[in-house]
Order: C-alpha cells, then structure tokens, then sequence
C-alpha cells in the first residue's frame, strides 16, 4: 500500500456523507460533529443516538439504502456498512467524483484513513497504522491518553492567548524568539498541571 500523508482538515461548515447507520458509523458522525461538520447520513435504519440526531436537525438523514448519487456535494464521505457491494459502489462514485472516501475496515477502498486520536482541548494526536491494524493505534491511543491529560487544553489554551500577545507587542525578533521559547519550557506546562 502507499504511504500516507497526515494532514488535519477544516470541516466547519462543510458537508460530509455518512453511508450506514450502525454503531460504527455513529462513532464516525460524532467525530464530524466535533469538527463542526454538516452531516448527511444515508441508511435506512439508525442507532437510537443517530435517530435522535437526525430528529432534532443535527443531522440529515436519507432514510434509505444508498443510491448512487446520494453523496453528490460531499467534501468527503465515510462508508460504513457491512455490505461489501455498497461499500465498492460509494468506493467507485467517491472516485468518479474525485471526492475522498473512507470505507472503514476496506483500506484497499479507500483515499483516506481517520486515525485513532487522543484530543485534549486544541492538542490533537493521531495515531495510524495506514488501515493495517485499527486495534493497535487505539490501543496506542489509551496509552497516549495517560501521557496527555486535559491539562494539555488549558495548558495549550494559556500558551496560545500569550503567544497572541507577544507577537502583537513585541517588536525585537530576537526578544519575541526567546520569549515564544518559554512558552514551551517544560516547567511551564508542570506548572500549569500542578496548579501552580
């Protein structure tokens, strides 16, 4: 398989298409939500929390198999059925239509993975194995959680709100250089995961 480039996407406000209505696909549809996308889902059935999505308008919902043309409009899709014939028909319009397309557990059907992610905040680490072993980067995930904990967000978010206001303030490059080193200083994030 060829290699992968990481890359982090800007979803508010774009619409992404979900083909399937199971748990899986309820997973992937809460992790566009969090990126502010507007989600189309297509299946005939739903988990109870999709349903309840799609009753309140969080989501759009298709209340039916997919049918080509169904993702037309979509920045990407996100096929997650366990029917190897849809899976290849979402897999071949995605690529007609030049859109990228996840087919969870189908690498060789996909442009594109979704890795496992710890997210504290603005901090976001993702871990994939390429779609060889899904199991193995979320249990890499689990042992990332213990090493990043939500003092990283209001770590990251202090760091941030300085970071702004050095470069607004200070004018001497040098100066502003060693002043953005100490944001990252080790004993700086201790101090904000320690209370201090």
């Amino acid at each position: 398989m060829a290699k992968i480039y990481p890359v982090c996407l800007r979803l508010e406000g774009r619409l992404c298409a979900v083909v399937g209505g199971g748990a899986v696909a309820e997973r992937k549809v809460q992790g566009l939500l969090e990126a502010s996308a507007g989600v189309r889902v297509i299946s005939p059935a739903l988990t109870p929390a999709l349903a309840d999505l799609a009753a309140r308008g969080v989501v759009e919902h298709v209340a039916r198999p997919y049918r080509a043309g169904d993702v037309e409009g979509a920045f990407l899709v996100i096929c997650a059925t366990n029917d190897r014939d849809v899976n290849a028909s979402v897999a071949r319009e995605c690529a007609a239509r030049g859109i990228p397309v996840n087919v969870v557990d189908e690498p060789d059907l996909s442009s594109f993975f979704v890795p496992a992610m710890v997210r504290q905040g603005d901090l976001v680490i993702a871990v994939s194995t390429g779609g060889k072993s899904p199991l193995t980067a979320r249990r890499i995930k689990e042992e990332l959680l213990s090493l990043f904990g939500p003092a990283w967000a209001e770590y990251l978010d202090m760091v941030g709100k300085e970071r702004e206001k050095i470069l607004r303030e200070v004018r001497d490059p040098g100066t502003r250089g060693r002043m953005l080193a100490k944001l990252s200083a080790p004993e700086l994030f201790a101090a904000v995961r320690d209370g201090d």
